[in-house]
Formats: structure tokens, C-alpha cells, sequence
């Protein structure tokens, strides 16, 4: 069987070019308010909720040097890079496709001398120097990362005392109680079509970043606020304009349409959970 980050890159060379076509740089849900029901155009939401990450994360009024850690093709890079003129960024990835993209987006921004896409298994950058950034932001890509403790470990030594770490990712609903049958079932599902390690739950996140030295470290969930996203996604692979550009994608990322039926049922019975976390280096 192929390795993990096999799978995820594969997924997403394959997926990355129809989610572009449809949904454009933005490779993440969009923010529709704390409850879920404002009313927003849905590229707009994807906006939003950078914006919204950067408010409740506390982040720093100024910033020389940033991290995006499983970037996609760099849209909240290039967000970050222009909201905090002068700074100097990188993103990470395991998609050459992506990497590829990023960097034509980049070069089309005139940000290619200020912010590096690249091709890199974020583990990878253990061999880097530390305290080498004052924020580390880390969007809907915690979830493919197998070792929570490991990542925390990474983030916490790449940071600058001072620094802060700003997450969103997929996990399980805290437990106790137990995860029922029919939890596991969906959650089973969910990380077979997206290509995921087993999630953690929320208090898991917060246990690791402690564990780590963190300090200030606080969570939420943000599972009301991105729910509307899900329906648009759908539509949109029921829309016939997009259906030749799902099948060129192949049959993985028709499966990765196919999860969002399960992440709507986990979401119903409250066994999938959108995190966020927020922790300081001190």
C-alpha cells in the first residue's frame, strides 16, 4: 500500500486543478458567522474566514516572517502577505501541483520575491532553524498530519518567543463519552476519502501544544460557522458545468466529492468537530 503522503499528494494533484476552476485560490470552507446564518457569497466567506482566524487568534500587529503550514496553492499565504506589507513568507505542501499553481499565483500578485511555495513535507522542517517565524498559521491541514504531538513539537521550535501559532483543522468531538459505533462508521469514512490518520479531538490539540511549553493556549468550535460551505461544495459537483472536470480529476476526487454526505451526517450527530487553536511561544 502506498504511504500516506502519497495518497495526499496524488489526491491532490488530481483534485487541485477542478477546485480552482470552481472555487479559485481559496482552498478551504468559508466563515458564515458564529451561527452559520449570515449571508454571504460563498468566495467572499473563504475570505472571511481568514480574516476571522486572525481576529480570534490574537494575531500580531506586525509580523517579519511567516509560515503556512500545508498551504494548498497559497491563498491565505498571499493574505498574510499582504496584510503585513514587508513580511517574508513561506508555504508548504506535499502537491507538486499545488506548489506549481502557487507560484504562478504568487508571480501574478507580484509577491514572488516575498513569499516561497514549495514542495515539502511540513515534518521536514524540523532541520530548519529556530525561532525562525512570528506566526505560524495552519488551515484545514492539521488534519493529514499523523503525529499531533510531533507537529506541536515542530511548531514550538520554529517560532519565535513571542510567536503565534493560529490552527483550524478537522477532528473528532471531545470524548467521554466514547465514540459510538456509528461515530467511528462516519469518521471511518471520512478518512478514507480524504486521506486521513485517525483524527484527535479538540482537547487532544490543546493537550499537545501544553505538552509542548505553549503558553495561552485556547480552542474553539467553529463547526456552526462553516456548516452552509458543505451545501455549496455539493451543488457545485451536481452542477453539469463541473462534471467533465470531475471525471478528468479520476476517481479519487469523485470519492472526495462523495465525503461530503458523510461530513454533513457527522456533523448532524455532532462526531465531527472544525477546531481552532491558538497558542503562544514563550
Amino acid at each position: 500500500m502506498s504511504s500516506l503522503n502519497t495518497r495526499i499528494r496524488n489526491f491532490y494533484d488530481a483534485s487541485t486543478p477542478l477546485w480552482l476552476n470552481t472555487w479559485g485560490e481559496q482552498m478551504h470552507h468559508g466563515y458564515y458567522g458564529p451561527d452559520g446564518r449570515r449571508k454571504v457569497d460563498h468566495r467572499q466567506a473563504q475570505v472571511d474566514m481568514i480574516e476571522a482566524m486572525l481576529e480570534w487568534g490574537q494575531a500580531p500587529a506586525r509580523i517579519e516572517r511567516f509560515l503556512d503550514a500545508g498551504c494548498g496553492v497559497g491563498g491565505s499565504s498571499r493574505h498574510l502577505a499582504m496584510r503585513y506589507p514587508g513580511s517574508q513568507g513561506l508555504g508548504v505542501t506535499l502537491s507538486p501541483v499545488q506548489a506549481a499553481n502557487g507560484q504562478r499565483y504568487n508571480s501574478e500578485a507580484r509577491l514572488a520575491d516575498r513569499l516561497e511555495i514549495r514542495t515539502q513535507d511540513v515534518y521536514t522542517l524540523e532541520n530548519e532553524p529556530a525561532n525562525a517565524y512570528d506566526l505560524i498559521w495552519s488551515m484545514e491541514s492539521a488534519e493529514h498530519m499523523a503525529d499531533k504531538a510531533r507537529l506541536m513539537r515542530l511548531f514550538h521550535h520554529l517560532l519565535r518567543p513571542g510567536g503565534r501559532l493560529i490552527m483550524a483543522t478537522w477532528c473528532h468531538r471531545p470524548v467521554p463519552p466514547a465514540l459510538s459505533a456509528a461515530d467511528q462508521r462516519v469518521l471511518d469514512n471520512i478518512c478514507k476519502l480524504y486521506h486521513l490518520p485517525p483524527l484527535v479531538s479538540v482537547p487532544d490539540l490543546a493537550a499537545a501544544a501544553e505538552g509542548t511549553g505553549f503558553a495561552h493556549v485556547a480552542t474553539d468550535d467553529w463547526s456552526a460557522a462553516v456548516e452552509p460551505f458543505w451545501g455549496a461544495v455539493i451543488r457545485s459537483g451536481l452542477d453539469p458545468r463541473n462534471w467533465p472536470g470531475l471525471l478528468r480529476a479520476g476517481a479519487s476526487t469523485v470519492k472526495g466529492a462523495w465525503a461530503m454526505k458523510y461530513m454533513k451526517e457527522g456533523f448532524a450527530t455532532g462526531a465531527i468537530r472544525y477546531g481552532l487553536l491558538r497558542a503562544t511561544k514563550v
